[in-house]
C-alpha cells in the first residue's frame, strides 16, 4: 500500500479483500474477455450505427472497466485485517449509533463493500462520516448536514463492525 492518510484508507476484512481480489481477477481475466469478445462479434455484424448489440457490448465494456478501476483503487488503498479495537471510539470499521435529528441511526463507517444490504454506510470522507471520525460514545458533535443546516449528532455507540 502506498503512503496515505488515514481518511484515504478502505478498511477491510481479509475476507472481503480476498472477494474483492477474486472479483478483479475474473473481470480482468475471462470476465472482460468474454465482453470483448462480445464487442468483437457484434462489430462483425456491419453497420455499427444501427448495431444495438455492438452498442449494448460497448456500454457493458465500459461498466467492467470502470469496475475494474474501482476494485484497483479500493484495493490500493486497503487496511487489511486488522479489525479496529472495542474502544469506543469512532473509526473506519466501526458499527455506529448515532442519534441525528431526534432519530437513531445505526450504519457502518467504511466501505460500502464491507457492509450487507441491509446496513447503511457513510465513507469516513463523507461530511457525516469525517464530524464524527474521533469521537466517543456519549459524546456529542455539530455536523453540517447538505443542506447546511448545523446539526449536533450524539454518539451513542461505537463497536467494531463484525460483518
Amino acid at each position: 500500500m502506498t503512503e496515505s492518510t488515514h481518511s484515504d484508507v478502505v478498511w477491510l476484512t481479509q475476507t472481503k479483500f480476498d472477494q474483492l481480489q477474486a472479483e478483479l481477477e475474473q473481470l480482468r481475466g475471462p470476465g472482460r474477455a468474454e465482453v470483448v469478445k462480445k464487442v468483437s462479434d457484434a462489430r462483425d455484424e456491419g453497420d455499427l450505427k444501427e448495431n444495438g448489440g455492438y452498442h449494448a457490448a460497448r456500454e457493458e465494456l465500459g461498466k467492467i472497466d470502470g469496475r475494474i478501476q474501482q476494485l484497483v483503487d479500493m484495493l490500493q488503498r486497503a487496511k487489511v485485517g486488522e479489525t479496529p479495537p472495542d474502544d469506543g471510539v469512532v473509526e473506519p470499521g466501526m458499527k455506529v449509533t448515532v442519534e441525528l435529528a431526534g432519530q437513531e441511526q445505526v450504519f457502518l463507517l467504511g466501505a460500502r463493500e464491507m457492509a450487507g444490504a441491509d446496513m447503511d454506510v457513510f465513507s469516513p470522507q463523507s461530511p457525516l462520516g469525517q464530524a464524527i471520525q474521533g469521537s466517543r460514545k456519549g459524546d456529542t458533535v455539530n455536523y453540517q448536514a447538505p443542506n447546511g443546516k448545523d446539526l449536533k449528532v450524539r454518539i451513542l455507540d461505537a463497536v467494531p463492525y463484525a460483518g
